[in-house]
């Protein structure tokens, strides 16, 4: 099964871009929660590259990887990955007001509910979108 979520963001598609890709700016926005931080983004964005994100909680408690592959790059729209057995796939879509929607469907997981994971994904887009648009 699949899950969907997308939000709008004040920004052009070639600074929401950046934002989302740049391991500089990665660290900033990519967790779903305040407890949790991204100390540390490698992103080789190429067919076939690989991308690596530190999550932890930030009292050290606990902490992972999320790391994939891609597998399709079209610069300023679309990005799809493998992580595992899974795939997702966030497109940027340039708006009439200039702003950018971004969608990203993913497949879901069996370990934690389709409401659990729908809510992580979206808080980590929240953060995202509270990060652009503080960017000049």
């Amino acid at each position: 099964m699949k899950i969907t979520v997308s939000i709008n963001v004040n920004k052009p598609v070639a600074q929401i871009w950046r934002f989302w890709t740049d391991p500089v700016h990665i660290v900033n926005w990519n967790f779903a929660h305040e407890s949790w931080c991204c100390p540390t983004a490698e992103n080789d964005l190429s067919v076939g590259g690989k991308f690596n994100y530190r999550m932890e909680a930030r009292d050290k408690s606990f902490g992972f990887d999320f790391s994939g592959i891609y597998e399709v790059v079209n610069v300023n729209a679309r990005i799809i990955y493998t992580f595992g057995d899974r795939s997702a796939e966030t497109e940027f879509s340039q708006q009439v007001d200039g702003s950018t929607k971004i969608t990203t469907t993913f497949d879901m997981e069996t370990t934690n509910s389709e409401e659990l994971q729908r809510n992580g994904w979206q808080s980590i887009l929240n953060n995202f979108k509270f990060y652009a648009e503080s960017q000049s």
